[in-house]
């Protein structure tokens, strides 16, 4: 199997774990926190999670980037691109947003729904991105 196949794999699988544990765990837990706390929380989460947001994505962008340019011809090499790319695309402008204004206002009940569906979207979009990764592997 080429190197590049193994490393979307591996880097596209990291990312559906993460997102799938952000969705199943971290965020159902900073849900739950009550307004008192929240603050605190919120502020010790960001803090936590951007350097294995960096991680993650940055291992994901690199799998997808040297699958397509080494298989550019592959549906599913740029399918599981693509996918990796809404996913950053959701925390960009819709997640790290969200953030921003909670760390703001606090526990509002809208801004957590938006940010528990803006995950969601992520979530989705990664596990598409393993899919379509697995695909283009078992095709090389």
């Amino acid at each position: 199997m080429p190197f590049w196949s193994v490393v979307l794999v591996a880097t596209t699988a990291a990312h559906a774990a993460f997102q799938l544990t952000v969705s199943a765990v971290v965020y159902p837990a900073l849900v739950r926190v009550g307004p008192d706390r929240f603050a605190a929380a919120h502020d010790e989460h960001s803090r936590r999670i951007v350097r294995l947001v960096a991680l993650v994505y940055g291992a994901a962008l690199t799998g997808a980037v040297g699958a397509v340019v080494t298989a550019p011809t592959s549906p599913a090499a740029w399918l599981a691109a693509l996918a990796t790319g809404a996913a950053m695309l959701v925390t960009a402008v819709r997640a790290a947003p969200l953030h921003g204004r909670l760390g703001r206002s606090g526990p509002e009940a809208d801004l957590l729904l938006a940010l528990v569906r803006a995950d969601r979207l992520r979530t989705v979009a990664a596990l598409a991105a393993a899919v379509a990764a697995l695909v283009h592997a078992l095709a090389a």
